[in-house]
């Protein structure tokens, strides 16, 4: 009989490789990723652009393109862009990041060559309808007015601000005023830059094989057609500085609020650092999953909070380490208090044995789950090429985390989880933040 008061045996996770992406140059000057698996018959078609927060020569651009680019073309309008995705069962979005922007369509396979041509559309001859962009302005105003009112939203933005700099794209607040005023010829100018085919990286994944020459053809327009995009701004400093000391604790006031919210961290290594993945382990055990230190601290013993996490950020021009969480507007100092207390525990204190075979356990686990479709092993191979990390980035992951001693991880947490150089960022009820001015 099974006696289900003994856990079963964790079994150690064997080799992982990521499966081989085949890679082909289009006379455009685009780069088509293929990555087949005809497990089911359902594919993702991605084109990705240099065309994020990174490359807008103003302030809202990057978004505001990526978002109309669905709200009509010279061809079609949105409804009916809407309603030839909807009745072939497929999904059609384009949203901009801090880095790139990127359209994904997923659909049947058999669906393919009859979406192609609509997404080319939508790339290629966006309208951007007046009337259309206005709304959009008003819409996305309003939402991120709603937003403000969270002490959450307010913590995040004002922490990325001072970390990365108001002046540079990953820090800058939002500005409903800068926003309101981007015109549809600045949208056009932008989009006729950004969204060349010419620097379009296309990832086609999933029972794709017969496709793959559709699709090539379908980006392989002549590369005296398009425009470049040599010229667009780039920010390429401020994010990558090194964050060696703080000021006090900034705080935020929210009226009317009972909660707070808290964001700690600093600027931290990229992932192409010979330590990022036993950095990774550290910040697992500090906090990156529920039986995380302080998880156990700060919900479990203390009562604070429902959920606290701390997680790595990366990109392509600068990476973060964020500790977050939202408790009672009278907790918020007690909180940051016990987070630097898990901080020091790691610099003074070896983790135990089981407790760090626990943590590799989870994460590895967790990392052999995040390959069970050939969608996820796509972005992982994504975040390789986009992060311009080494082919075997992956395998020394699970290599290096099973390898990882205390001595080794408690010597980071030296170097780098210092309670004194990181920034902490707390946005609660007005009242505590004037107690403590």
């Amino acid at each position: 009989m099974l006696d289900r008061t003994v856990a079963p045996p964790v079994q150690p996770l064997a080799r992982v490789t990521l499966p081989a992406a085949d890679v082909f140059s289009l006379p455009s000057g685009a780069r088509l990723h293929v990555m087949a698996n005809d497990a089911q018959p359902v594919v993702r078609l991605q084109a990705v652009f240099r065309a994020g927060k990174m490359a807008e020569p103003r302030f809202g651009l990057a978004s505001l393109t990526a978002r109309m680019l669905l709200e009509g073309t010279t061809t079609r309008t949105a409804r009916q862009i809407a309603d030839e995705v909807a009745f072939y069962g497929a999904s059609l979005e384009c949203d901009a990041g801090f880095d790139r922007s990127t359209l994904t369509l997923y659909c049947l396979t058999r669906h393919l060559p009859v979406l192609l041509p609509l997404v080319t559309d939508v790339l290629t001859n966006p309208a951007f309808p007046a009337a259309e962009l206005e709304q959009l302005k008003t819409r996305t105003i309003q939402n991120v007015r709603v937003e403000r009112q969270k002490t959450s939203f307010l913590a995040s933005e004002r922490f990325n601000e001072l970390l990365f700099g108001a002046d540079t794209p990953y820090g800058r607040p939002f500005d409903s005023e800068a926003y309101q005023a981007l015109t549809v010829e600045e949208a056009q100018a932008f989009h006729r830059a950004a969204y060349s085919f010419g620097n379009v990286e296309v990832f086609l994944c999933g029972d794709v094989a017969a496709e793959r020459e559709l699709v090539a053809a379908a980006f392989s327009v002549p590369a005296t057609a398009v425009h470049s995009a040599a010229d667009l701004p780039i920010f390429t400093n401020g994010a990558a500085h090194d964050f060696t000391g703080r000021s006090a604790t900034d705080r935020v006031a929210v009226a009317g609020s009972l909660q707070a919210s808290v964001r700690m961290g600093r600027a931290w290594l990229a992932p192409t650092h010979p330590e990022t993945h036993h950095l990774k382990l550290l910040v697992n055990v500090l906090g990156g999953y529920f039986g995380s230190r302080l998880m156990r601290n700060i919900r479990e013993d203390k009562g604070l909070t429902y959920g606290i996490y701390a997680s790595v950020g990366p990109r392509e021009h600068g990476t973060s380490l964020v500790i977050a969480t939202d408790v009672k507007g009278e907790s918020a100092d007690v909180a940051v208090s016990e987070i630097e207390l898990e901080l020091r525990r790691l610099q003074e204190e070896a983790i135990p044995a089981e407790e760090l075979s626990t943590v590799k356990n989870y994460i590895l686990g967790k990392f052999a789950n995040e390959l069970s479709t050939v969608f996820e092993q796509c972005d992982k191979y994504k975040t390789q090429v986009f992060l311009g990390l080494p082919a075997d980035y992956y395998t020394e992951f699970v290599r290096q985390t099973e390898a990882a001693d205390a001595e080794t991880l408690q010597k980071l947490a030296q170097q780098y989880l210092k309670p004194e150089d990181m920034q902490i960022v707390i946005a609660g009820p007005v009242e505590v933040v004037e107690e403590q001015e």
